[in-house]
């Protein structure tokens, strides 16, 4: 995609990251290709993130954000502000205030993103976060959480509350078959299994975004969620734990413009805030 000359854009780089400083090479080049030019700013910790680009970004044009799902959240807020971004709008997810592209969960996913270690995450990848979850998945326990939309609550008993922004999540499960980024809704499901070994029956569901086929799996799209529990349970919100229940979801329409690859459906892969 060609820029006018003279466009800047400021990289953030985690660069704690797994694949370091070899994982911006093709997004450099990518760029530079594409006639940017490109500054570096590396981050050590999420919170600086947001401070960078408050800070910066009167020196860039656009804004690209290296890192995984958390540092693509902590970035959302300052870049909203920024007012920064190009080609396609998209939604923003709240959970009590935090904001969120992809994913918000209360159950599984909290207790793994809480017990997965950063440094067995940075060394083995993929193997390290499939151990976690087995894990976590073994002792896992069924909790009772009250969740309300339109007007109505239902209360429920369940080993996780997902409730999706974008639809790609945990790499590469869809949080439902329909939903999209920019769809303007946020989409819940409730995992109401009595025994968790039928998870692995229902793991092609998961990839596909047709769980809600299952009838051991609630449903629902709506702007807004609140759902509360017995006792404050943390939230996960793209991989990182930032607040607590009780707590109350919603979805910001179009409120974030970014670079997008074609002018088909954006998905939560198709924006530029590049994950490695």
């Amino acid at each position: 995609m060609p820029w006018p000359k003279g466009t800047r854009a400021l990289v953030l780089h985690n660069a704690k990251a797994r694949q370091g400083e070899q994982a911006l090479v093709p997004v450099r080049e990518r760029l530079a290709a594409g006639g940017l030019l490109v500054t570096v700013e590396p981050f050590e910790s999420l919170p600086e993130i947001a401070r960078d680009v408050t800070r910066l970004h009167q020196t860039a044009d656009i804004i690209v954000v290296c890192g995984g799902d958390g540092s693509i959240s902590s970035a959302a807020p300052a870049v909203i502000e920024s007012g920064q971004g190009h080609s396609r709008r998209i939604d923003v997810g709240t959970v009590n205030g935090h904001a969120f592209f992809n994913v918000a969960s209360i159950g599984i996913s909290s207790e793994l993103a809480q017990k997965l270690d950063p440094a067995i995450k940075k060394r083995f990848g993929r193997l390290g976060y499939a151990v976690a979850a087995l894990r976590v998945i073994l002792a896992a326990q069924r909790f009772r959480a009250r969740i309300r939309e339109k007007g109505e609550s239902r209360t429920v008993s369940t080993y996780q509350v997902a409730i999706g922004n974008g639809r790609l999540y945990g790499g590469g499960n869809v949080v439902e078959e329909n939903a999209a980024i920019d769809d303007g809704t946020l989409d819940l499901y409730s995992l109401e299994v009595k025994n968790l070994w039928k998870l692995a029956l229902m793991l092609r569901a998961f990839r596909s975004g047709t769980h809600g086929a299952w009838k051991e799996v609630r449903t629902a799209k709506c702007v807004e969620f609140d759902i509360e529990t017995r006792r404050p349970m943390p939230v996960n919100t793209d991989g990182e734990i930032v607040t607590a229940t009780p707590a109350h979801f919603r979805v910001l329409p179009r409120a974030i413009s970014v670079l997008a690859p074609c002018e088909c459906p954006v998905t939560s892969r198709q924006f530029p805030l590049y994950h490695h």
